[in-house]
């Protein structure tokens, strides 16, 4: 365990590159888009987007320009943000070389006025919306927005590199459903002459369990930093890359004060959770602003470490066994810790 005072998130160089591996190698011959949002779901873009390029990764996925020009600032490889945005932004974007998602007709325009009105072309994805209603052109509305990009891609303002989408994950036959309306889109933007270089229907979950769903790319984030589904299987091949963990501060009669609480991240709502420490695992008592009450232990003493979740713990193994007990999922318990958890990257 790491000795240093205060709460630490570990984070394994090794654990990424060996979960970048497996998912890459599931999802063959799909190619990995890794999804970098909320700074790499709370592990930190300067080191992983460097890592993950060096490891073969060729697309990441922001959901903000915002982060997309981070990342750009990292690598050369295509970086891809969803989010509609600014007209100022979208021109950052486009000067960058930032691929654009585009869900309507006003972002579309914007979008073309801006390649228009600076001369540089601009990277496109149209997405079609299947059913989930999150944003993306409606079935009605798609030959319109095919036929602007078109004559946008016949001017060189834009090129239409793809078509995307966000599926429902709500049942194999809505999803079944809504890849047959995915393809309809395929279609009839290539019988406008369209020639879209990549596909992607599918984000983590469809990508792992349904690879009937896949296109060309698949869209994955939580899984490449091991973090599972919540109430979802086990992944084969793919490993939690952070373990984190707090000094004891202090011991009373009956707890241990751990120096990690709520004005770190922790949920307050977690009261129950088992922890890994030096006398086994033991349960939280009650989570205060900066600290957390455990059962003691015999010869609990100040200085000692002890493991919320990660590798090899005694306690919860995962930060998704966390998030199930207060019906969340695993990136919120990592994504919600403060810059005062200190990140210590790890071979």
């Amino acid at each position: 365990m790491n000795n240093e005072v205060g709460p630490v998130l570990e984070i394994s160089r090794a654990a990424f590159r060996r979960n970048l591996a497996a998912v890459r190698e599931h999802i063959r011959p799909a190619e990995l888009m890794l999804v970098m949002k909320d700074d790499a779901y709370g592990h930190g873009l300067d080191w992983s987007v460097p890592e993950a390029a060096a490891s073969g990764v060729t697309w990441f996925g922001a959901y903000d320009i915002e982060t997309a020009l981070r990342i750009r600032a990292l690598t050369d490889q295509r970086v891809y943000a969803w989010a509609t945005s600014t007209t100022a932004e979208v021109e950052q974007a486009i000067a960058s070389g930032i691929h654009l998602g585009i869900g309507s007709m006003d972002y579309l325009s914007d979008v073309i006025g801006v390649a228009g009105r600076t001369g540089v072309r601009a990277d496109v994805h149209l997405k079609i919306d299947t059913g989930l209603h999150r944003n993306g052109f409606r079935p009605e509305d798609w030959p319109q927005a095919v036929a602007a990009a078109r004559r946008a891609e016949q001017r060189g303002a834009v090129r239409v590199v793809g078509v995307w989408s966000h599926l429902a994950e709500a049942s194999d036959a809505e999803d079944d459903a809504a890849q047959q309306v995915f393809h309809e889109a395929v279609r009839m933007l290539t019988d406008a002459g369209g020639r879209p270089e990549v596909l992607h229907l599918t984000a983590s979950a469809a990508s792992w369990w349904r690879p009937e769903l896949r296109g060309s790319l698949s869209r994955i984030g939580a899984f490449c930093y091991g973090i599972r589904s919540a109430d979802g299987p086990e992944l084969d091949g793919i490993e939690l890359i952070s373990r984190l963990s707090a000094s004891v501060d202090a011991v009373d009669d009956d707890h241990v004060v751990v120096g990690l609480g709520a004005f770190h991240g922790l949920p307050s709502t977690l009261r129950g959770a088992l922890v890994a420490t030096p006398g086994g695992p033991r349960r939280i008592v009650r989570i205060e602003g900066d600290s957390t009450m455990v059962e003691r232990w015999d010869g609990a003493q100040p200085g000692q470490r002890v493991v919320v979740f990660g590798p090899g713990s005694a306690g919860e193994p995962d930060a998704t066994a966390l998030a199930e007990r207060i019906d969340t999922v695993g990136e919120e318990i990592i994504t919600r810790l403060t810059p005062a958890v200190r990140r210590v990257i790890i071979d």
